[in-house]
C-alpha cells in the first residue's frame, strides 16, 4: 500500500519530463540492451544531460529478484484484525512516541505549514521502514528499468526511471541508491515522481535526502499529502459505535454523507464526539460484527499513498493510537473467507453480472462492492462482509 523549506524540482526540470507524444507510450520487452538504448534516446529527447543519462545507465542490468517480488505480492489477503495486530506492536508504539519527541519542532513546523499531522506521518513512516531501519536493499535503477522492461506495467514504471536521473542531475541520486522492489525511495517510501514533485530539504542542507535525513522524509511525505489534497487540520478516521439497526447498505467507502445524519442514525464515536460539519464513510473492514470506523475525506488522501483498504485502514487506526485514541474494539466478526474462497465467491460473482477486476482471491472495492450487493439482493445484512454462508448461497 504508500505511503515532508525546501527544495522544490525546478519549473524547467518538471517540463524535460513531460514525453514527447511520439515517444510516451515507451517501449518493453525485448532485448534489454535495446530497450536500455531506447531508455537513453528518450532521456535526451527529454532535455536530461547527457552525461547523466549515461552515468546513471552504465552498468545497469535486470534483478530477477524484483520480478520473483512482483509475482508474490499476497500480504493483504490478510483480515484487517489479523492485519493490524501484527503490524503495530509494543515495540512501534514506543519508538513512535520516542520519534515523535525526538523531532517535535519537525513535527510542529510540518503541523504549522501544512495541517497534517504527526501521528500520519509517524504511521507511515513505522509501516513502511520501521522509522528508517528497513529501507530495502534493492538497487533502484535496476528495479526501476527491470519494472519498466517487463510488460506488465511499464506505463506505470518508465516514467519513474527518467524522475530518477533527474534527480541524479540535480545531485539526490546516484546509480547504487538502494530502496525497496518497486522502486520507492527513503523512510517513507516515495516513488521517484513523487520525490521530484514533493521533496523538500526539510534540514536545510540543500538536498533531499530522504534515506538518511528523517526531516527531509517527513517534511516531503507531507507535502505529498498536501498536494493529494489533504485537507489541514481536518481528522481522517475515528473509531465508533454502530447500533444494530443501522440500515448496513448505506456503509462503505462509496457511500459517505453527512455526519449529522449518521447521529441521527444513532452512530456515535467510541472516544470523543464526531467531527460535525464534515462528511463520513462507515468503514466495516471486517463486516458488521467487526471493527468500526468513521472514514472523514482525508482517508481518502491516504488511499492515494497506499491503495490496499487493509494496509490504509492500519496505517490510520495506528495513527489515531499515536495520538491517544484507545484500542479498537474488535467485537465478533463472523469468520472471513481465505485466498482461495475469495476467488471461488469471485467466479460465482462474475457470473451473475458484476465487475470484481481480476480473480485474484483479493478483497478490494469492486470485490467488496458486488458482495454487498448480492447481499441486499438476498435480503441479507449488507456489511460487504464475505463469508461461506454467503458462498454457499452463491
Amino acid at each position: 500500500m504508500p505511503a515532508f523549506p525546501r527544495h522544490l524540482a525546478t519549473a524547467a526540470t518538471l517540463l524535460c519530463l513531460a514525453a514527447p507524444p511520439a515517444l510516451a507510450a515507451g517501449g518493453c520487452g525485448g532485448s534489454f540492451a535495446q530497450f536500455l538504448s531506447g531508455i537513453r534516446a528518450e532521456a535526451l529527447s527529454r532535455g536530461l544531460p547527457a552525461a547523466t543519462v549515461d552515468a546513471f545507465l552504465a552498468g545497469a542490468r535486470q534483478d530477477s529478484r524484483v520480478l520473483r517480488a512482483d509475482r508474490a505480492q499476497g500480504v493483504f489477503q490478510m483480515n484487517f484484525i489479523d492485519f493490524s495486530r501484527r503490524i503495530i506492536s509494543k515495540n512501534r508504539m514506543t519508538n513512535g512516541a520516542a520519534n515523535a519527541r525526538r523531532y517535535s519542532a519537525t513535527f510542529d513546523r510540518i503541523e504549522g505549514e501544512m495541517g497534517v499531522p504527526r501521528g500520519v506521518l509517524l504511521a507511515f513512516w513505522a509501516l513502511e521502514t520501521d522509522y528508517g531501519a528497513v529501507q530495502g536493499d534493492f538497487r533502484t535503477r535496476d528495479a526501476l528499468l527491470t519494472l519498466a522492461h517487463d510488460c506488465r506495467r511499464p506505463h506505470l514504471f518508465r516514467p519513474q526511471v527518467f524522475s530518477a536521473m533527474a534527480l541524479m542531475a540535480r545531485g539526490d541520486f546516484t546509480p547504487d541508491t538502494t530502496g525497496a522492489w518497486a522502486g520507492e525511495i527513503g523512510q517513507v517510501q516515495m516513488l521517484p515522481e513523487d520525490i521530484l514533485r514533493n521533496g523538500r530539504d526539510g534540514d536545510g542542507d540543500g538536498h533531499v535526502r530522504l534515506k538518511t535525513s528523517a526531516p527531509d522524509a517527513l517534511y516531503s511525505g507531507a507535502a505529498m499529502l498536501r498536494a493529494r489534497g489533504w485537507r489541514p487540520n481536518q481528522p481522517w478516521l475515528q473509531e465508533i459505535v454502530v447500533p444494530d439497526t443501522l440500515d448496513w447498505s448505506l456503509t462503505g467507502m462509496e457511500r459517505p454523507r453527512a455526519v449529522a445524519d449518521w447521529e441521527r442514525r444513532g452512530v456515535r464515536g467510541r472516544s470523543g464526539a464526531l467531527a460535525r460539519g464534515l462528511n463520513g464513510a462507515i468503514l466495516l473492514p471486517m463486516g458488521r460484527n467487526g471493527p468500526a470506523f468513521m472514514a472523514y475525506p482525508n482517508f481518502n488522501v491516504l488511499l492515494e499513498w497506499n491503495q490496499s483498504l487493509v494496509y490504509v485502514t492500519t496505517a490510520a487506526y495506528f495513527a489515531t493510537r499515536l495520538e491517544g485514541a484507545p484500542i479498537y474494539d474488535p467485537g465478533r466478526p463472523a469468520t472471513g473467507l481465505d485466498g482461495a474462497g475469495i476467488k471461488r465467491l469471485q467466479q460465482r460473482l462474475v457470473q451473475r453480472g458484476h465487475d470484481v477486476g481480476a480473480i485474484d482471491g483479493i478483497l478490494g472495492a469492486r470485490t467488496r462492492a458486488a458482495v454487498q450487493a448480492e447481499q441486499k439482493r438476498q435480503g441479507l445484512p449488507a456489511d460487504a462482509w464475505p463469508t461461506a454462508a454467503l458462498l454457499s448461497r452463491l
